[in-house]
């Protein structure tokens, strides 16, 4: 039974072991896969070999361009570049932020306001190490 889809062979997995294996998986189980984009059928001896060595060279494609991307990353990093975004509070601001939530003077999300930032920004600039969890506030209850 043919099982088709639209998308390419080197989508369907990240390894050729892997795509080997799902190959023999679905052969097993009498499930034939027709890979549209390179006209494979694997209904075939012929289709089945050449199923192998494109999955073979996908997965080479895909190793160069891992490679090339580390490589112009560590390229990028050695001539200063800083990958990522900005970081949305300034070093003076951090510093301030941190002593504002040690002295307990404001809530993450009143200094999360004083910057217009969210709050998660503020808990991603805490120095953990030194930051000094807070209590939850003690609530008294209503006497009737």
């Amino acid at each position: 039974m043919p099982v088709r889809g639209d998308g390419a062979l080197d989508r369907l997995s990240r390894s050729v072991l892997h795509l080997v294996t799902l190959g023999a998986e679905l052969r097993e189980r009498g499930i034939g896969l027709h890979v549209i984009e390179q006209g494979i059928d694997t209904a075939t001896v012929e289709c089945r070999a050449m199923f192998g060595m494109l999955s073979v060279l996908a997965e080479l494609q895909r190793e160069l361009i891992v490679a090339n991307t580390m490589d112009g990353l560590a390229a990028a990093r050695a001539r200063g570049r800083v990958g990522g975004c900005r970081p949305k509070l300034t070093a003076d601001q951090a510093a301030l932020a941190q002593q504002l939530y040690d002295a307990r003077e404001k809530t993450v999300q009143q200094i999360a306001d004083l910057f217009g930032v969210p709050r998660s920004t503020v808990y991603g600039h805490l120095d953990r190490d030194k930051t000094v969890p807070r209590q939850p506030k003690k609530t008294t209850l209503a006497r009737p």
